[in-house]
């Protein structure tokens, strides 16, 4: 795999080599070859000690009458990710063919091969794909190079299936649309909230101990300080039963993998705030770092510092790795996607009716870069997040069949389908829209997820706390610009140094934002302002 200081460019053009297949918010399954095109992906993840539910979406769309068939004789070829994201297509092969007299085909390769082969192909001009099963950080290198067209002219014709877009929660929302346009047909929906142990923090014994000792409750906690004392005192403890010491948290730290994706989670508060909105990875004027600034640095420290309350083989987890260890009731706490919530409640789960779950903490004062000085938040400041990939279809500029290919995305964006694959979870689908939540924050039935599996207490615990993740104002900024991976790639290598003690996180971070101003200096400086602005939503 190529890294920042290796050659990546060619003038405007970028090529990316082994594109952010490594950093899935869901579970890897990858096969040596490309799967054949009709098969059902692995009904499994790298997580390996639950076991997933059989439970099916219902069908949708009727037939169509034999000699009008909207799309007979087309064919549509879907690009996949041979991953459990994917289980959600083969789904719906019948039922499309059925509706439309088109022929789906769909080809599943490495998730590590996924991007270059797309790219290639629409850098090419072949068209061999009609559409990619996308994550949302690659929408600025698809739309800067023309490769991927909007369906806006298709999302209220009553030709196809109806969905709303109005119904996916703010932050996710905006992740469909880039420079004005809806390029991503709303699908999964990643964010980062916390998970903790509901039964451990309940405890009548620990909480007198853990009052004692820190001289505060233990209580759900609202800053990454409160967060830090509650992985201290549960680490060395039998948190299942099993009579052998467990830890405070787990976290997937992997270099290479997904490290930076916790890393940003929880930097968010400290640099994002009321008074500096956007400004968290570039200055917007001139595209200078801004990676290293007191807030990311005291950040790093305060992730550096969890580290040592978690099981030292964690430094090389993917997110398998450390779902299993929650899931076998081996961490107090953690924080990470969607998927981690519903796995929870499959069979073989040691923590189902005992999982917790909020908003991420925050901090009592966060460092605006813009004008560069602290802060103060009372209460603490939250941010919230839609970190991970968000995967989601686009349709190439290249498609021989955009129609019937928009009519395939359409149907599973449907509310019927959607609700069945937010429940069920474990396909790497997470919620995001108003008809997920319960009331009051949308309108779901609290029966749909009892017949999924669900504990009524963790289920609630859950959504609300997406719901409120989604629809904080504030919101770490999304890095989807021309050469994301390189950038992203750049900073987990850095930040696995710092997590590992091999380099202090002030050093971690400049090496960074010396890696980044290099990349940009590679792409262009000017084409990159523009890109990142448009991303920002800026002028």
């Amino acid at each position: 795999m190529q890294t920042a200081h290796e050659p990546m460019y060619e003038g405007r053009k970028t090529r990316w080599i082994g594109v952010l297949g490594l950093f899935l918010a869901v579970p890897i399954w990858a096969a040596a070859e490309p799967a054949a095109s009709d098969a059902q992906p692995p009904r499994s993840s790298a997580v390996t000690v639950v076991k997933p539910n059989d439970i099916v979406p219902p069908r949708v769309v009727p037939p169509c009458k034999p000699g009008s068939c909207p799309f007979a004789g087309k064919t549509v070829t879907l690009l996949l990710p041979h991953s459990v994201v994917a289980v959600s297509v083969p789904e719906l092969k019948e039922e499309f063919e059925a509706a439309t007299g088109a022929t789906l085909k769909i080809v599943e390769v490495r998730p590590l091969d996924l991007f270059e082969t797309f790219y290639s192909d629409v850098t090419k001009g072949a068209g061999k794909y009609d559409a990619l099963l996308a994550s949302a950080w690659w929408l600025g290198e698809l739309v800067a190079g023309d490769h991927v067209v909007s369906y806006d002219r298709y999302l209220h014709d009553p030709r196809f299936p109806a969905w709303n877009i109005h119904d996916v929660l703010p932050a996710p929302q905006a992740l469909l649309s880039y420079g004005g346009k809806k390029y991503m047909v709303a699908n999964d929906h990643d964010g980062q909230v916390m998970y903790y142990r509901r039964d451990l923090l309940a405890d009548p014994q620990h909480r007198q101990d853990f009052q004692r000792k820190y001289g505060h409750a233990l209580d759900v906690p609202t800053t990454w300080a409160q967060f830090r004392d509650i992985a201290e005192y549960f680490n060395g403890r039998d948190l299942n039963g099993d009579r052998v010491p467990d830890h405070g948290l787990t976290l997937a730290l992997k270099a290479g993998n997904q490290g930076m994706f916790h890393f940003m989670s929880l930097s968010a508060a400290f640099v994002i705030g009321p008074t500096n909105p956007k400004g968290y990875w570039f200055d917007p004027q001139n595209m200078r770092p801004l990676i290293e600034s007191p807030g990311h640095v005291r950040a790093l420290e305060v992730l550096v510092d969890l580290v040592q309350f978690g099981p030292r083989e964690m430094l090389n987890w993917e997110s398998g790795k450390s779902w299993d260890h929650f899931l076998s009731g081996r961490a107090a706490l953690t924080f990470s996607w969607g998927d981690l919530g519903a796995l929870a409640q499959q069979e073989g789960s040691q923590v189902k009716g005992k999982v917790g779950v909020a908003h991420l903490p925050g901090v009592a004062e966060y460092f605006n870069v813009t004008q560069r000085r602290w802060v103060k938040s009372d209460p603490p400041n939250w941010v919230g997040n839609t970190t991970g990939g968000s995967w989601a279809g686009v349709i190439s500029r290249y498609s021989k069949s955009p129609e019937a290919t928009y009519y395939l995305l359409a149907l599973m964006a449907t509310m019927e389908k959607s609700k069945v694959y937010a429940a069920r979870g474990w396909d790497g689908i997470d919620p995001g829209r108003r008809f997920h939540f319960l009331p009051p924050d949308g309108n779901a039935k609290i029966g749909d997820y009892l017949k999924a599996g669900w504990n009524e207490a963790d289920v609630h615990d859950y959504l609300h706390a997406y719901f409120v993740n989604f629809s904080n104002p504030l919101q770490l900024p999304y890095l989807r610009i021309p050469g994301t991976y390189t950038y992203l790639q750049a900073f987990n290598l850095h930040l696995a140094a710092a997590v590992s003690g091999q380099v202090r996180p002030d050093a971690a971070l400049r090496a960074t934002a010396v890696d980044f101003e290099e990349i940009t200096l590679r792409v262009g400086r000017d084409a990159q302002r523009r890109a990142y602005r448009s991303a920002l939503g800026l002028p």
